[in-house]
């Protein structure tokens, strides 16, 4: 029997090990899915909220195991208290305007005739949720897919595999029915397996590019709906108007945080010339201020990169950056292991020709360079095969506009950067993928429109 194992990254131990289901129990939980749905959508949707939004209770009231389980996971220091702040700030907004995003929209109601819109549950939506923000991303689609009358089934990443048992856990102990929401194991061939076979009637994936063309390979010819949020090599910009200390500090957040492990974590930055030099300076103190260590201990502000081999891959684009004349900036401090314990850096001297300004990096490292203008901004910040934020840091929000208007990127920000606004729709382009996540939209993405046309006798 084929299983999946989760390696802690704090000392490389076994952490956590499942069996995954066979073909025949895979078909199982799928057709007891299928038998639930209809009963699930003909519940009232103020119950399917605050069944939802009961499981959001119950996580808090189990915080504790969130944040343990993610230390001992995927590393992220307990400090942080886990995911629980997103977690709920996302669910309650789509909780808010689920009434309103999935009431019919009426076109005509005369003695003639009644037209209208509405939104009809998918059936059964598949969620293959990653392991930086193991709980955010999952539910980012688990709650308004519930919320909009369809079911889920869960598959989660092997590093993070307790935490898809977690969220099942609270979701059935908040009332919602076992066959209604289900977390389950799957090897790569059974999944692929099940999406061919027309299994499911929506994907939301989330992951490597890799994993997203095998997802649209499985799924050719089913026209089953497929959303991906892939890669990302996001961009900062900061103009020669921006306030300094404010674009440090919030870059290299969101640059850092998490050991560089975010989806629209930043890994390219771009400064104004006449900023550039004060920047680095102060970037630099900003990065020797973190304390890299066992995610378990209340000091450790960066832990160890989830896994081994993630923190090879940016070792890599580093050493070969430096022997491409790049210069690195930050010493190694005393828990770099040479395993998933890495110092985080900054480079300078680098270019479009590194790796490490034009492959995905996924760790703490980033390179700065200078540019004179906005254009210089604009052309770099669009030389990249991928597309999912963007942040320009200036006092002129009409300049932050026009430079908006033309970078190729889901969401623009200006003075912020590293943060999901669920009243926005969480989307991207190019390689990133595509997809409708959170907002209205993510609604509109997770149901499918009917139409009504009656004529009055």
């Amino acid at each position: 029997m084929a299983t999946t194992k989760c390696i802690s990254p704090i000392d490389g131990s076994l952490y956590a090990e499942r069996e995954c289901l066979s073909m025949d129990a895979a078909r199982d939980a799928v057709a007891r899915a299928r038998r639930a749905q209809a009963a699930w959508a003909a519940r009232p949707l103020q119950e399917r909220i605050d069944l939802v939004m009961g499981a959001m209770a119950e996580i808090e009231r189990t915080q504790e195991r969130m944040v343990t389980e993610l230390a001992h996971q995927m590393g992220r220091p307990v400090r942080y208290g886990g995911e629980l702040g997103g977690l709920k700030e996302r669910a309650s907004y789509m909780s808010k305007i689920a009434q309103d995003a999935l009431a019919p929209t009426s076109v005509e109601d005369s003695d003639a005739f009644r037209r209208k819109i509405t939104r009809e549950p998918h059936g059964i939506v598949f969620v293959v949720a990653p392991w930086n923000y193991p709980y955010m991303t999952a539910n980012n689609t688990i709650a308004p897919a519930l919320i909009a009358g369809n079911v889920v089934i869960l598959k989660h990443a092997a590093q993070t595999i307790l935490v898809g048992e977690h969220l099942a856990d609270a979701y059935h102990a908040a009332g919602v029915p076992d066959d209604v929401f289900q977390n389950i194991v799957l090897d790569h061939d059974t999944t692929s397996a099940l999406i061919a076979e027309n299994a499911f009637d929506f994907i939301n994936f989330t992951g490597s590019v890799g994993g997203g063309q095998a997802m649209e390979r499985a799924a050719a010819g089913t026209f089953t709906g497929v959303a991906t949020e892939l890669g990302g090599k996001d961009p900062g910009y900061v103009r020669h108007d921006a306030n300094l200390d404010a674009a440090v500090d919030t870059l290299m957040d969101g640059a850092m945080f998490n050991a560089g492990q975010c989806c629209c974590g930043i890994e390219r930055i771009y400064v104004h010339e006449t900023l550039y030099d004060a920047f680095v300076e102060k970037a630099v103190a900003w990065v020797n201020q973190l304390k890299l260590g066992n995610p378990l201990d209340e000091a450790t502000t960066l832990g160890p990169m989830a896994n081994v081999r993630f923190a090879s891959e940016v070792r890599a684009q580093i050493d070969e950056a430096l022997a491409d004349g790049a210069t690195a900036h930050i010493e190694k401090m005393p828990a770099d292991d040479g395993g998933a314990y890495l110092t985080p850096q900054i480079l300078t001297n680098v270019t479009h020709d590194m790796r490490v300004m034009r492959d995905e990096s996924f760790g703490p490292v980033v390179g700065i360079m200078p540019v004179k203008d906005d254009e210089e901004a604009i052309a770099l910040m669009n030389d990249c095969q991928f597309g999912l934020t963007s942040a320009i840091f200036t006092a002129d929000a009409e300049a932050a506009d026009a430079i908006g208007a033309r970078l190729e990127t889901g969401t623009v920000f200006m003075n912020r950067a590293d943060y999901l606004d669920p009243a926005l729709c969480w989307t991207g382009c190019k390689n990133t993928g595509r997809g409708a996540g959170l907002s209205k939209l993510g609604f509109d993405a997770l149901t499918r429109p009917k139409s009504y046309h009656f004529k009055k006798a």
